[in-house]
């Protein structure tokens, strides 16, 4: 077994009334790289100034996690089949929407990945199969009922 551990840590701040809802939900969160960021709800779900542009939501903290292990997924499976791997970007994005029951959830991840490979780039076949091994490898895919679709640039 593996565990992986974030520190999340946020603090009423002397003047904001919490019980009305004004407060800051901006706060730090913590990795054990060491490497701290600046959180906060995003601005669409709670409004300014109880929230900040200036740091990253936990939406975008899926999106994200879910793009990176993508990509290093991928990584693994051009190897795996003698690829070498130049360059990869990917322009990911996450969408927020009600469920059935009116709550709202991150239902679809798109990738877009951008790759450069050494030589000879693979056909569209052999790329697509390159995507579905990498995301049958992924943790994070594994672990979401989140839609993640790929769209190679």
């Amino acid at each position: 077994m593996i565990r992986h551990h974030a520190e999340v840590a946020w603090a009423l701040k002397e003047g904001e009334d919490f019980l009305k809802g004004r407060y800051s939900r901006a706060h730090e969160v913590g990795f054990d790289a060491p490497l701290t960021i600046a959180g906060s709800p995003s601005p669409h779900v709670v409004p300014k100034p109880w929230s900040t542009e200036a740091a990253v939501d936990p939406e975008e903290m899926l999106t994200a996690a879910i793009a990176a292990c993508h990509m290093l997924s991928f990584l693994q499976a051009a190897r795996d089949v003698g690829r070498v791997v130049t360059a990869y970007r990917d322009a990911a994005e996450g969408t927020m929407e009600k469920n059935a029951e009116g709550g709202w959830w991150v239902s679809r991840v798109v990738l877009r990945p951008w790759i450069e490979f050494a030589g000879e780039p693979p056909d569209e076949l052999d790329l697509a199969a390159l995507h579905h091994a990498a995301h049958e490898m992924c943790f994070i895919a594994n672990s979401v009922k989140t839609e993640v679709v790929v769209e190679p640039a």
